[in-house]
Formats: C-alpha cells, sequence, structure tokens
C-alpha cells in the first residue's frame, strides 16, 4: 500500500473517530419528589395517577411517554414519591432542577451490618426479662415486625405459627411466590408476609450474573438470624452444633413478623425504598434494618434508608438501624437519621471457649465453634503460618493464611498461627486444613484487641486476643521446637466484665450531624444464636456439606434486631407512645455499668464513651416504665431539616403539604435524649433546652449531675414536679468549659440524670473541645 493512500485512510480514520457522536453512559438513579398529597384513605386510581405523573415528569426529559416507560423501573407511588430509572447524567442532571423534585442520585450499594461478610435471642440471659415484669403480659402480641434483609428461611421452627391465631385483620400484606413456587416457599400465621424487590439488582451492569431471583427464600442466612432475633418463636433445644443448648426466642416471641428481601449481591437504593413502602403499605409496627452505606455521610435525601425511615417514622412506625461495622475508628457510624434508632453491638456474658496450651505450661482463652477437637494427651508441632510460606510468597500473605499462599510440605500435621484481618475468619481456618495442619490459633491484629468471635471452623481451632496472641508469637518465634494443643469447645456461662464494645461495631462522632449522637445504644451483637439458612453450610463455602438451623453470628447486623423486638415489645405495651417515645425510654433507661459494676469497657480494656455506645446498653425491664420522655414528632424532624439548611420549598415536597420554616431553630435544642455540642467556645456559658413528658404516674423529680473536671453543668429548675400523665416541663441546661485545662481527648463526657426515687431518667452530655 502506498504511502499516500495510508495517509488517507488514517485521516479518515481519525475524522470518524472525532465526529462520531459519544454515547451517553446509562445509570440506574433514584428521582425523589418527597411525599404524596393523598388523603387519609388513598385508591388504586390514586396509585395509577402518581405513577402517570411520574411517567409525565421523565417523558420531558426523555423525549416521550413511551420512553419514559421503558426507563422507570420502580414507581413510588403510595406512601414515598419518586420513581427509579436509567438514566444519562445529562438527563439525571437536567432532573434535578425540576421544581416537584426533591433529589436525584445514583442507585448505590449498601452493605450488610455481619462480620460474616468480608444465646438466648432477645437479650442474652442476665436475666432482663425477669417472670414477674410487663413482658410475661405480651411478648409482643399483636405487633408485626418488618426485616429488611436476605429474606427469611420459612421452614425454620423459629417461623412456627403453633399457638398463634388469626392474622391480625390490620395486615394489608402478601405471601409472594413466582408462579408454581417452584422453591416451595410459604407463609404462615407467624411469617405472614413476605416480598422480594431486586430491580435496583439487576439495574447494576456489574453485578454477580448467578443470583437466584424470584423468591423471599433466604440463600444467605442473614436474614433469617436477624428476623428470628427480633420476632423468632420459642425454639426448644436450640444450640449450634450442640453448644450453647437452650430455649431460644426472639425479643418479641408472639409478634408476627414479615420479610422483605432487598438485598441479593449487596442491597440497592431502588430495592430498599420499595421494601420500605410495601412495609409502610402492608401494616408493619416495627422495621428492622440491619444494612447501611458502610461509614459514608450521605445526605439524608440522597440516601435510601434516611428517606424510606422518615416515611415510616411518618406513618408512626418505629425504625431500628445497625449502626455498622467499621469500627474502631472514630466517625465511621452510619444511619445518622435522628429518627431512626441506631444500634451498635456489645458482647454478651456467655463464651464458647477453645482454650490454647502451649509446651511453656501457659493456658490461653479463645474462642471456637469447631465440631472437630484433636487428639488428647499430646503437645502438636506450633508455627507461625509465616514461616511455612511459598518461596514467591510474601510473609505477611503467609500470615493471614490466605489462599494459595501456604506451603503443605511445611504445614501438615501442625498447628498454625494465622493473623486475623485481610480474609474471612473461617476462610483461614479452610485454608490451613487445605494445606494439611491439624489446628488453628486465629491471633487478633492490634486493631481488634480483646474481641475474638466463634465460628464453626473445619478443623480445630481458637480464636485469641491481640494481647494472647502476642504471647503466642513470641512463644514460637524464641522456642526451638515449639508445640501446642487447642481444647474441646465449652460453653461458659456468667462471664465477666460484660458487656464491653465489640471492635468491629463503627463509632461516633456523627460526621453528618455532630449534634445529634449516634450510635444511639448498645446491644447484644457478638456471638449470638438465631436461625439461619439451610441452604448454605456455616462457612458459606460449597464444599462443606454441614447444614445446621441455629448458627452465631457477630455484627451490629445482631444487634439491631434485639433492639427491634424490644421496640415490639414496648409497641404492644405502650401502644398509644410515638416512636420518639419509645427511642427515648430505651436510652434514657440503659446502663453504662458492666455486669461486675464497672464501667462499660471497649475491645481495648478502655473505658468506652458515649460516642461507641451512644446511652448505654438497653435495659428492657426498666425501658418498659422510663418515668419521663423525650418527645419528638414529625413536625419536630422538619424544624431539625431546616436547620440542616433544607427551605421550605423542599420541605413542602418532603412532607406532602405547606410547611414554613422557623425563624430560628437551634440545632442543640433539638430534643434529642441526649445533649451534644459540637461548637462551644471555653469559658463562655452555653445554654441548651429539653422539654420531658410525663409517661408515668404522678411524681417530683430531681436532677443529679455528673460532670468531668473540665466541664461545669448547671440546671434550671432543678426540681420538676409532675401531676398527671402527660404533663410537659421545660429545663435549661448551661455548659461551661473551665479556662486553663488540658484536655486529652477531642470530647469531654458527663451525665444528667432526672431521679423521683424509681426512676432514673439519664441523658448523656457530650462536649466537643474545640481546638
Amino acid at each position: 500500500m502506498s504511502s499516500s493512500i495510508s495517509h488517507v485512510l488514517i485521516s479518515l480514520l481519525l475524522f470518524v473517530l472525532l465526529h462520531e457522536p459519544t454515547l451517553a453512559i446509562k445509570q440506574s438513579y433514584i428521582v425523589y419528589l418527597g411525599s404524596h398529597s393523598f388523603g387519609p384513605n388513598p385508591s388504586s386510581f390514586d396509585f395509577e395517577l402518581a405513577t402517570n405523573s411520574h411517567y409525565d415528569i421523565l417523558a420531558s426529559y426523555v423525549g416521550s411517554t413511551e420512553k419514559a416507560k421503558e426507563a422507570i423501573f420502580y414507581s413510588y407511588n403510595r406512601y414515598i414519591n419518586g420513581f427509579a430509572a436509567i438514566l444519562d447524567e445529562e438527563e439525571a442532571a437536567q432532573l434535578s432542577k425540576h421544581p416537584n423534585v426533591v433529589s436525584v442520585f445514583l442507585n448505590k450499594k449498601y452493605e450488610l451490618h455481619t462480620t460474616r461478610s468480608w444465646g438466648f435471642l432477645g437479650l442474652e440471659r442476665g436475666g432482663e426479662f425477669s417472670k414477674d415484669s410487663l413482658w410475661k403480659k405480651s411478648l409482643g402480641k399483636d405487633i408485626i415486625i418488618g426485616n429488611l434483609d436476605t429474606g427469611v428461611w420459612p421452614e425454620s421452627k423459629s417461623f412456627s405459627d403453633e399457638g398463634f391465631g388469626l392474622i391480625p385483620k390490620k395486615w394489608r400484606g402478601i405471601c409472594q411466590v413466582t408462579k408454581g413456587n417452584p422453591d416451595n416457599f410459604h407463609c404462615n400465621r407467624k411469617l405472614i408476609g413476605a416480598r422480594y424487590f431486586f430491580k435496583g439488582f439487576l439495574a447494576n451492569p456489574y453485578r454477580a450474573k448467578n443470583v437466584s431471583l424470584h423468591s423471599a427464600r433466604d440463600s444467605e442466612g442473614h436474614g433469617s438470624h436477624t428476623l428470628s432475633t427480633a420476632g423468632g418463636n420459642f425454639v426448644a433445644n436450640a444450640s449450634v452444633f450442640g453448644n450453647g443448648n437452650g430455649t431460644a426466642s426472639g425479643g418479641s416471641p408472639k409478634a408476627r413478623v414479615a420479610a422483605y428481601k432487598v438485598c441479593w449481591d449487596g442491597c440497592y437504593d431502588a430495592d430498599i425504598l420499595a421494601g420500605f413502602e410495601a412495609a409502610i403499605s402492608d401494616g408493619v409496627d416495627v422495621l428492622s434494618v440491619s444494612l447501611g452505606s458502610g461509614g459514608l455521610a450521605q445526605e439524608y435525601s440522597q440516601n435510601s434508608i434516611s428517606i424510606g425511615s422518615f416515611h415510616a417514622v411518618a406513618n408512626n412506625i418505629i425504625v431500628v438501624a445497625s449502626g455498622g461495622n467499621s469500627g474502631p475508628v472514630p466517625s465511621t457510624v452510619s444511619n445518622l437519621e435522628p429518627w431512626t434508632l441506631t444500634v451498635a453491638a456489645s458482647t454478651i456474658d456467655r463464651d464458647f471457649t477453645s482454650y490454647v496450651i502451649l509446651g511453656n505450661k501457659k493456658i490461653l482463652k479463645g474462642a471456637s465453634l469447631s465440631e472437630l477437637e484433636l487428639p488428647p494427651h499430646k503437645l502438636y508441632p506450633l508455627i507461625s503460618a509465616a514461616d511455612v510460606k511459598f518461596d514467591h510468597v510474601s510473609a505477611e500473605d503467609a500470615l493471614f493464611c490466605n489462599h494459595g499462599a501456604l506451603d503443605p510440605h511445611k504445614a501438615k500435621g501442625k498447628i498454625l498461627v494465622c493473623l486475623r484481618g485481610d480474609s474471612n475468619r473461617v476462610d483461614k481456618g479452610v485454608e490451613a486444613s487445605r494445606v494439611g495442619a491439624i489446628g488453628m490459633i486465629l491471633a487478633n491484629d492490634k486493631g481488634s484487641g480483646g474481641e475474638i468471635i466463634d465460628d464453626a471452623h473445619v478443623l480445630p481451632a481458637s480464636h485469641v486476643s491481640f494481647k494472647d496472641g502476642d504471647l503466642i508469637f513470641k512463644y514460637v518465634n524464641n522456642t526451638k521446637s515449639p508445640v501446642a494443643y487447642i481444647t474441646r469447645v465449652k460453653t461458659q456461662l456468667g462471664v465477666k466484665a460484660s458487656p464491653s464494645i465489640a471492635a468491629f461495631s463503627s463509632r461516633g462522632p456523627n460526621r453528618l450531624d455532630p449534634s445529634i449522637l449516634k450510635p444511639d445504644i448498645t446491644a447484644p451483637g457478638v456471638n449470638i444464636i438465631a436461625a439461619y439458612s439451610e441452604a448454605i453450610s456455616p462457612t458459606e463455602n460449597s464444599y462443606d456439606k454441614r447444614r445446621t438451623p441455629f448458627i452465631t453470628m457477630s455484627g451490629t447486623s445482631m444487634s439491631c434486631p434485639h433492639v427491634a423486638g424490644l421496640v415490639g415489645l414496648l409497641k404492644s405495651i405502650h401502644p398509644d407512645w410515638s416512636p420518639a417515645a419509645i427511642k427515648s425510654a430505651i436510652m434514657t433507661t440503659a446502663t453504662t455499668k458492666n455486669n461486675i459494676g464497672g464501667h462499660v469497657l471497649d475491645s481495648s480494656q478502655e473505658e468506652a464513651t458515649p460516642n461507641a455506645y451512644g446511652a448505654g446498653h438497653v435495659r428492657p425491664n426498666l425501658a418498659a416504665d422510663p418515668g419521663l420522655v423525650y418527645d419528638l414528632n414529625i413536625t419536630d424532624y422538619l424544624n431539625f431539616l431546616c436547620g440542616r439548611g433544607y427551605n421550605s420549598s423542599q420541605l413542602k415536597l418532603f412532607y406532602g403539604r405547606s410547611y414554613t420554616c422557623p425563624k430560628s431553630f437551634n440545632l442543640i435544642d433539638f430534643n434529642y435524649p441526649a445533649i451534644t455540642v459540637p461548637d462551644i467556645k471555653i469559658g463562655q456559658p452555653l445554654n441548651v433546652t429539653r422539654t420531658v413528658t410525663n409517661v408515668g404516674s404522678p411524681s417530683k423529680y430531681r436532677v443529679l449531675i455528673q460532670a468531668p473536671a473540665e466541664l461545669l453543668v448547671s440546671v434550671n429548675p432543678r426540681r420538676l414536679n409532675f401531676k398527671k400523665k402527660g404533663e410537659k416541663r421545660e429545663f435549661k441546661v448551661t455548659l461551661t468549659l473551665k479556662k486553663g485545662t488540658t484536655y486529652k481527648t477531642d470530647y469531654v463526657f458527663g451525665k444528667l440524670v432526672w431521679n423521683d426515687g424509681k426512676h432514673q431518667v439519664g441523658t448523656p452530655i457530650a462536649i466537643k473541645y474545640p481546638h
């Protein structure tokens, strides 16, 4: 080919490339329009009109109604106003300028809050649900608990309807099954409803391709675990491979339950919103939401959980959400809305213990749920996993016991010491077993501290703390022929210095709005026994053929449904209480003491703070009779949004009717059951106002102040006199940071307690020191 012809062809090719129209990248978006302007009893005609209005709005940007119908894959037309659609970036940007649009945001992926993804149910032991308590009269009867999660295993005994009567008339939901019901899914008088939502998942072009859709059946175990923790029926002789044997039950064992499967390979905004809308429409009383954004601080109008929970609370549904598993790093807590009840995770007073016995006769306590045990009366060679690496593999990879890093010739017949992190805890044991190790010791990294977790390992194994792991590594590295033994697992009850805050539990302060304390509360979230899916093995690996009806899991995913179950009980006993009143009752009666009378610790054995546990560890019996509550309603939440910078036009859409922001509103005066001040000047008094409502008998309260040395706290008035139930009283708290004090931490903490001799109404105080 001649040079001139080549130049012509190249010029033509460049011309085509330069003038070829760029194809706009299509992605899935949520277009949020706020609330509907329906009356109290909307009809199917109203819903149809709402959907048509969505088509009309989008048609003006995509060219026709037909194209709008093709683009929209969800129309939220009942309690939430908006739609999910496939759009390009320009279309999304133009839509955001529409006068009826509150926000437009990408259909993001959320995560489940269980540590597995990378005992007694209710509240573990400890007598919290005592036989003579108010709970015996209730057990959550007539309450409907909904769960946004991975679905449910309906055959589990936790969802047996034995002893249940007719389904409540207030229930408006369905049991959704595919035509022909190929997987034999069913509901009953206990599990009264199930739905599944996957269109948001399908809209992600990078999704997993081998996921089974069209069923609310739980193929992961997470949804069954969380739902049974919140509202599972009584199940006698429940255990995990014979460990922890006893009667299992959810926090509200007589509640009806409903599953909303919104998570597949992750949980997407569009499906989460669809789940919220269905749950509101179906008539649930409580929603348990064990998922979140993984520590990302997203504005409320850009977050499906924020939007869905706002509309749920507006319809008198209490929403309980997990705080996340990104701890102990500060400012990682998620689900930051003031209208949700956000839960941290703490340990319980029951361990599944497996001891490590070293050749130097040191005995170290570990945790495990391995079914296997080493032959007794013998010590076995002990080696660091870093020393069994292939020559071409880094010592770090081998130390984490990552797949393909370990040399079978060096590992065979030995107990390997693997370091926690980088890969799944159980997968490390799987790899150790694959290369011929006879056992595994899993040692914590420094960040995990003293938090040890029992897992159903495939070989004899024990999970030890960072401190004990350090001792083991020193023994291995300084001994010519190190040996060890791992004892069989035993259930240990009455563990002292419980609860403590889990290392993984996400910490505050609140990155989105530091004037709102988050998390709100802590509850059991470590090594929790609950129902499991028999579609999957305990290790979640296909070659593991074991199946178990109950399993332990850890995470704020597990602590969240504990509190949801408690909320169900409170709602059953006090049906007239608002969501905020129930939240307040749980927070103001919480404790910051452990079972030996000391302060609750974190995994590093330091005293934990409200940024880790919120108001403290939940105490169900006291929450039933709190004395006073900090109440809030939708108007208060709208004022809060005004303080966040939302204008009246946005709030009209948000609320579905006209709303005028108050001329002056200070976020520190928002009537939250905690006082958090992120901006204070040293030496200058700051006034904070709160209002409490009497929900008990006539009584006289006096204030008790627990203040750190750096902080002056005064309250006016110091006494509150209530003559009848429902009466409200306002008080003012004056806070002053002392001059000339050296502050070792970013925050100082205190507590204000109203006491009438019977009730102690606690309010945590958190003050950020100005740097």
